[in-house]
């Protein structure tokens, strides 16, 4: 039981990071981007190229993993994504799920649809056992290390968003574009380092993930579903209510597939339309203006 636990809190936190992006651009920038998963899958995809052919070490993958992403999400707003800012929703939704299906088809042209594995290093293969019985804690070495990771960067997120002056000048963008710009903010600027920073961590997202859940250019399509129930169960506002729901989840569907497998995806959707209809707004909604 503690180890379907333990097992359930890393894969939330591995859901947390692909999804907080998501949660960003749609709650802070009021922008829909479907294409999130997309962004995810190159982090994977580079972190496999850099293994398999140029023997990069694991470790020193993943923030080139995050600058990758991060980088195409930077060239990507200030040519694509900006002009539908101020556009409607609908609009959103289309152009980054075409987007979505264009990086599908790229990645299967280029890099094959065969399964990507991943060869972790020796140190993160291992499995620590405490206890005995039912009350077992099996706590596999990489998936502490995704919860070790996952839970500093939670915090260093949560501090930038309300402790630094980027925090506060992202806040007053959202809040009050014109004001914000009236008093010498560049929002444009500050909307360019947010989606990239949002699209960085989908990428470092992509290759902590690519072990756990899998790499193949199916795999924007195949976790979209995943990232807006994290988003629509915890809100848009903050990243508190999307960490919840991504623990939740998580936990959800690890336990669901151990003990009921052919229901697993049944009990996750009950939950998020449970809570959706207690809370329809998500689980943490911070008021504010446009």
């Amino acid at each position: 039981m503690l180890t379907i636990l333990f097992d359930g809190i890393a894969y939330g936190m591995l859901l947390f990071i692909l999804a907080v992006g998501l949660a960003v651009t749609m709650g802070l920038m009021n922008f829909i981007n479907l294409a999130h998963g997309a962004f995810a899958m190159l982090g994977g995809y580079i972190t496999v190229l850099l293994m398999q052919r140029l023997g990069v070490p694991f470790l020193a993958c993943l923030p080139l993993a995050f600058a990758g992403a991060a980088l195409l999400g930077a060239l990507l707003e200030r040519t694509l994504y900006r002009p539908l800012y101020h556009k409607p929703h609908l609009d959103q939704v289309l152009f980054s799920i075409g987007l979505t299906f264009m990086a599908v088809a790229t990645a299967d042209y280029f890099l094959g649809s065969s399964q990507q594995m991943v060869q972790l290093p020796q140190w993160l293969k291992g499995r620590t056992e405490l206890g005995e019985g039912a009350w077992m804690l099996g706590m596999g070495h990489y998936r502490l290390f995704i919860i070790a990771l996952c839970a500093a960067l939670t915090v260093g997120l949560q501090h930038v968003l309300t402790r630094t002056r980027f925090g506060s000048r992202l806040r007053a963008s959202v809040d009050d574009q014109r004001v914000a710009a009236g008093l010498g903010i560049n929002v444009n600027h500050v909307f360019l380092g947010t989606f990239a920073v949002g699209s960085g961590l989908a990428g470092l997202g992509g290759a902590l993930g690519a072990e756990v859940l899998g790499l193949d250019p199916s795999f924007p399509l195949k976790f979209m579903i995943y990232f807006l129930i994290v988003v629509a169960v915890g809100g848009t506002s903050s990243i508190t209510g999307p960490l919840l729901a991504a623990l939740l989840l998580g936990i959800a569907d690890v336990a669901g597939k151990y003990y009921i497998p052919k229901m697993g995806g049944f009990i996750v959707y009950s939950l998020m339309i449970l809570i959706l209809v207690w809370r329809p707004q998500g689980l943490f909604v911070r008021k504010g203006g446009r």
